[in-house]
């Protein structure tokens, strides 16, 4: 059976290199994101007259990991650090948005990292015999992920 051209795109998993990331309402560049992660708990039960020799197994509370995100140095560039340091004596909080773009730069799947704020910033590494782009990253925690379809999402 002949599949047309469409039905070959749809089929092709998307490229990881093409996103976009909103802190708040401001677009930042970072060239790699990483930490994107939730799991759930698992509770074990079982009562005293249960017939089953094993527990039973429920979901219980999700939990999230950190979000680590990465971007090259430009000149004058201190923003996730003010960030950072602004978040040591009062917390500011910030929904953070990730979309992976299709090659006409439209979302195909979003995650959103609610409350986020930044818990560790990490300078680039200067070394004079090497020629490649000083990177910083930020390690960011959150209360909750969401992975969202944009069709449906919309629908909502």
């Amino acid at each position: 059976m002949l599949k047309t051209a469409l039905q070959l795109f749809n089929t092709y998993p998307l490229p990881g290199f093409y996103f976009r990331v909103t802190i708040g309402f401001e677009v930042w560049r970072f060239q790699e994101v990483s930490g994107l992660n939730t799991e759930v708990e698992v509770l074990k039960y079982r009562h005293g007259k249960s017939k089953q020799l094993g527990s039973f197994k429920m979901p219980g509370r999700p939990s999230t990991s950190d979000a680590v995100l990465k971007k090259g140095v430009f000149k004058g560039d201190t923003l996730l650090f003010e960030w950072f340091r602004k978040n040591m004596t009062e917390v500011e909080r910030q929904d953070v948005t990730i979309q992976l773009l299709d090659e006409y730069h439209i979302p195909q799947i979003i995650w959103v990292l609610y409350s986020a704020f930044p818990i560790k910033i990490e300078s680039p590494t200067l070394n004079s015999t090497d020629s490649g782009a000083a990177v910083e990253s930020v390690t960011l925690t959150y209360e909750e992920l969401d992975i969202l379809n944009p069709v449906t999402a919309l629908m909502r």
